[in-house]
């Protein structure tokens, strides 16, 4: 059996296949990560922002929404003079509205999970593709995301950036069914 053959052309492309991608995950703020770096992701390639992912961890403060939401004029400048992320004042800008966003969200009690995982009513959806030109850039349900991300105030969170995200975090497992990930992550249990 063979891996996904999208991971493959280098080795920190191949780990995050191999211990991440797919798997499914809970936790509110690695959630927020992903959500964060699927955004500054958008019209790259991911293993450029799989290269930056430790300076974003250290630029954006752990990805701690409470402190990222009070960002200010100098924090953002200092993150756009900053090599080691994509320096885009849009996505900058983003991420602080979506720490925003995120502490709206989980205001009064909802985990950001939940919100996440209602769609695909809580449990991973386990798709049987054999090819990667089945597998779909979007669907319905990532459409749904991406609606109700807007509608709650989030940014850069269109519906081919939420499926992305959904693969990563393991709402979807599209590991290919060649790949031996796909039972791996079949038989992941919360």
């Amino acid at each position: 059996m063979e891996r996904c053959p999208w991971c493959e052309g280098f080795a920190l492309y191949r780990q995050y296949h191999d211990l991440e991608w797919g798997v499914p995950l809970y936790d509110d703020r690695s959630l927020f990560e992903l959500l964060i770096l699927e955004g500054a992701q958008a019209g790259l390639s991911w293993a450029t922002i799989l290269r930056k992912r430790e300076n974003y961890r250290q630029a954006f403060d752990g990805f701690d929404p409470a402190l990222i939401a009070r960002y200010d004029d100098g924090k953002v400048a200092a993150l756009l003079a900053d090599p080691g992320i994509v320096r885009n004042r849009a996505k900058i800008a983003a991420a602080i509205n979506n720490a925003k966003a995120y502490l709206a969200v989980t205001a009064d009690g909802q985990s950001f999970s939940d919100f996440l995982w209602r769609f695909v009513d809580g449990a991973p959806l386990q798709n049987q593709w054999t090819s990667m030109a089945e597998v779909p850039a979007r669907t319905a349900r990532s459409d749904a995301m991406s609606k109700a991300l807007g509608r709650v105030g989030f940014k850069f969170v269109g519906s081919t950036i939420c499926y992305a995200m959904m693969q990563s975090a393991g709402l979807v497992n599209d590991h290919l069914t060649t790949c031996p990930r796909h039972e791996e992550v079949r038989q992941s249990r919360r």
